[in-house]
């Protein structure tokens, strides 16, 4: 192999280890320079989730609504500790203009246990698909949402949340005050 072949094949292969190993995806546009374009105060970047039923919900067709984006998963504790919370508050606050959009990094392999978990959740819930989402970013660390205002904008970046899992304390911080102001 001609050595500038080598060194292509090397640095490509170096990049896919980083990516792998860190999170990180070299090449290209990366998703995490695409979630450092997050800003607070700014419009939230569209996000579609599909749900299990097959129903497409796109986030900005929920103008008006005071939204969370929720990723989450069957195997991770902490998720399946505030899933019920978030479950509980949106069937609270739905009538106040509420929406909570639940992706789950589950596998279509796990797609039966996602069933059957959110079957007990009070908002859709659908399959990620991969760890991608969009400029969200690398899906890396669950739980982790994000908060949309009824304007559009985005709120709460999870990214920037030391101690991401909601709590109802977190919830009457960040949301409740959102669902008390219009547009």
């Amino acid at each position: 192999m001609p050595s500038d072949a080598h060194s292509l094949q090397r640095r490509l292969w170096l990049r896919a280890a980083l990516a792998g190993a860190g999170g990180l995806a070299l090449a290209g546009r990366s998703g995490l320079a695409l979630a450092n374009g997050l800003v607070v105060g700014k419009a939230a970047p569209p996000l579609v989730l599909t749900t299990l039923d097959g129903q497409r919900i796109a986030s900005p067709e929920l103008l008006g609504k005071v939204v969370i984006l929720t990723f989450w998963a069957t195997w991770c504790s902490p998720c399946l500790a505030e899933l019920p919370l978030l479950s509980e508050y949106y069937s609270r606050y739905r009538k106040q203009g509420l929406e909570i959009l639940g992706f789950s990094l589950d596998g279509a392999e796990q797609l039966a246990e996602v069933r059957k978990f959110a079957a007990r959740l009070s908002f859709p819930v659908g399959l990620l698909g991969n760890p991608w989402a969009g400029e969200y970013g690398r899906i890396w660390r669950i739980p982790v949402s994000f908060t949309i205002g009824r304007d559009g904008r985005l709120v709460d970046n999870g990214w920037d949340d030391k101690d991401p899992v909601w709590t109802s304390a977190r919830l009457e911080r960040i949301v409740t005050p959102l669902l008390k102001s219009s547009v």
